[in-house]
């Protein structure tokens, strides 16, 4: 049975509401079709009851607006009632696209920014909801996730903050150390790893992979990423590789330390398709220099899988890489900002991820559980079976 086809077993917390805020509001009205589609199909008897009164909608769409003073301060409106709803909130910390005017000036907004308007929003609602959820796909400040001398631990303090808020659950993807949990132990908090949806839309744009250990690789670009790879290999049955980074810690460049060379601990890689793995492509030197590592030791294609494709240095030099046959093919989700000139790419694979929200919204307002949806075996081995009986 499909998951979105699911039977009605527990009543919901309450009618559903979905605000998206400005920056994700293309992703916002996937998901809000999703819903609108499968809550229309699904049937029930308990339908007609109470209990379900606004469970079926033309839009769950509640619209919320954070309007600027001329001074670049702002407030949250909430523009329709949210007594006794289950709300869920989206926001994308990473959407630069996005301006206001400061003094006359224009001014582009950063994470920060993003996250006062997520706090404005919740305030806004003032109490009246059910139960509040943030689904934020890139944790806000989750690269500060560890203390090291006399620093700062922002990504702890915002999950408290929004707990003090008033928050239930936190939804977030493939976060840079999911042990930032830690700071709120009696709340909700998922983070979601995308590896189902990476490899159906690479086996929808690749059509000859023999995915088995002998022709397949995983590869970790760094030591941190080890257990996301590790992961990723296991539910696809392949053999794992891993760089590590050898630093110079004599000097200090843009803010970190200069890597002097990436060393590789793993397997052959010669003729063999391989999968680096990562949660984020930021300037991309990492996974840039990993390939050509790769390429220098024969392998024969090279896909890199990141969840979250922020391209801060550009494109131009993946582009190079890709005419130089360097790289095959980038895999990053739409969970962040992508600029039209990175959709227009011919080695970039857009892996969409509206449908998958969709599904842990719908089980969250029923208060079902996720497990099946956050541990994709099945989902993958069926894939995989369709994928080689297509091949054969």
């Amino acid at each position: 049975m499909l998951y979105e086809e699911k039977i009605i077993e527990t009543i919901p917390v309450g009618p559903l509401g979905l605000i998206p805020l400005k920056g994700i509001s293309e992703l916002g009205e996937k998901v809000d079709r999703y819903l609108v589609e499968w809550r229309h199909e699904r049937e029930s008897e308990h339908k007609s009851t109470i209990a379900f009164s606004g469970y079926q909608r033309e839009s769950y769409i509640i619209e919320a607006k954070t309007p600027r003073f001329g001074s670049g301060e702002a407030k949250g409106i909430i523009t329709e009632s949210v007594r006794g709803d289950d709300l869920y909130i989206m926001v994308d910390v990473c959407n630069y696209s996005l301006t206001y005017s400061l003094c006359g000036m224009i001014n582009h907004m950063s994470p920060d920014d993003h996250f006062q308007d997520l706090k404005r929003i919740i305030a806004a609602a003032a109490g009246k909801a059910r139960r509040i959820n943030v689904i934020m796909p890139f944790l806000y400040e989750s690269r500060q996730h560890k203390r090291s001398g006399r620093e700062s631990l922002d990504c702890a303090l915002a999950l408290r903050e929004l707990v003090n808020m008033g928050v239930e659950n936190i939804i977030t993807f493939d976060a840079h150390d999911p042990r930032v949990q830690n700071a709120i132990p009696l709340r909700g908090f998922e983070t979601v790893q995308p590896i189902y949806q990476f490899l159906k839309y690479l086996l929808k744009v690749e059509t000859d992979l023999q995915i088995d250990s002998d022709h397949m690789m995983v590869i970790s670009p760094d030591e941190g990423g080890t257990g996301r790879a590790v992961y990723f290999a296991n539910m696809l049955g392949l053999d794992m590789g891993m760089f590590y980074k050898r630093r110079d810690y004599t000097k200090i460049v843009g803010g970190r330390n200069p890597i002097v060379a990436h060393e590789f601990l793993g397997s052959s890689v010669e003729g063999k398709d391989v999968l680096i793995i990562d949660d984020m492509i930021s300037s991309g030197e990492s996974v840039q220099d990993v390939a050509k590592e790769l390429k220098r030791r024969k392998a024969r294609k090279v896909f890199i899988c990141a969840t979250f494709g922020l391209f801060t240095n550009g494109l131009a030099k993946f582009d190079e890489y890709y005419e130089n046959g360097i790289i095959d093919r980038i895999l990053t989700t739409n969970l962040v900002y992508q600029t039209p000139d990175l959709l227009s790419r011919p080695y970039y694979i857009n892996v969409d991820m509206s449908k998958y929200i969709a599904l842990i919204i719908d089980n969250l307002n029923h208060d079902a559980s996720l497990s099946e949806l956050l541990t994709p075996t099945n989902r993958i081995n069926k894939l995989l079976a369709k994928y080689r009986e297509g091949r054969g």
